[in-house]
């Protein structure tokens, strides 16, 4: 089954295919902002690069976040469009556990972390499982000092991963002197692990149909939170 995976609930937008065989085809592209204007045409460029007709494609993938909220609605408004279209079934992966899959060799917790702006971030942890990772703390918003809290009481030895670990790490580094820090390069999702696990989950048809999918917020939007904020402020 050919999959392609969207990705675009961070400052990075881009999208894979690939299948059985892993990835075929990679096209993204980190920061400025332009997630709309970006996602059709890096689809077209993978389909292209990758040989592959849309009607070819058995399942569209896309990242639900937690993320940037104009970010999520592109993604995953394209992917409900696209399975609508094409007849086929969706398959939803959370920006943080995609953060923490390339990383799943390493014997140390991986901590999550994405930035949410506002003083935020978003975060879970991992651990080695068979197979791969297995998440052990739910998605959580929260601040900086929140995370710090949870992460001071453990004892094993912890890798972050994220923009909100390297946007933080002058805060998180002196708290906890033994942690390690992923790659730059780490510090957003990616569409090619969205495909391959993706993947992972067809062959166990774990899909949902369009109308089913639905965004990992963990908080209300920025409009509406100034909209309220404001109601506020003229009471």
């Amino acid at each position: 089954m050919l999959i392609l995976g969207i990705e675009s609930a961070t400052d990075r937008v881009g999208c894979a295919i690939g299948g059985h065989e892993g990835v075929r085809a990679l096209h993204e592209v980190t920061g400025g902002r332009k997630h709309a204007e970006t996602l059709t045409p890096a689809i077209e460029f993978v389909c292209h690069q990758a040989g592959v007709a849309l009607s070819e494609l058995g399942c569209i993938a896309v990242d639900i976040g937690p993320g940037l909220f104009t970010g999520m609605r592109v993604g995953i408004a394209t992917a409900k469009a696209m399975a609508h279209a094409l007849r086929v079934p969706m398959v939803g992966i959370s920006s943080l556990d995609l953060l923490a899959f390339p990383l799943r060799h390493t014997p140390r917790t991986i901590v999550a972390v994405i930035d949410a702006r506002r003083g935020e971030i978003y975060h879970a942890l991992y651990r080695q499982a068979p197979g791969g990772l297995q998440r052990i703390t739910e998605p959580t918003v929260g601040s900086v000092e929140d995370l710090l809290g949870m992460l001071g009481v453990r004892r094993d030895d912890i890798l972050l991963v994220g923009d909100g670990a390297l946007r933080y790490r002058d805060q998180i580094a002196p708290e906890l002197p033994k942690a390690a820090f992923a790659d730059a390069w780490l510090a957003h999702p990616s569409a090619a692990p969205l495909v391959q696990l993706a993947h992972a989950q067809a062959l166990r048809e774990q899909f949902v149909n369009q109308w089913e999918l639905a965004p990992l917020y963990l908080r209300a939007p920025d409009a509406e939170i100034n909209w309220m904020t404001r109601q506020g402020r003229h009471r």
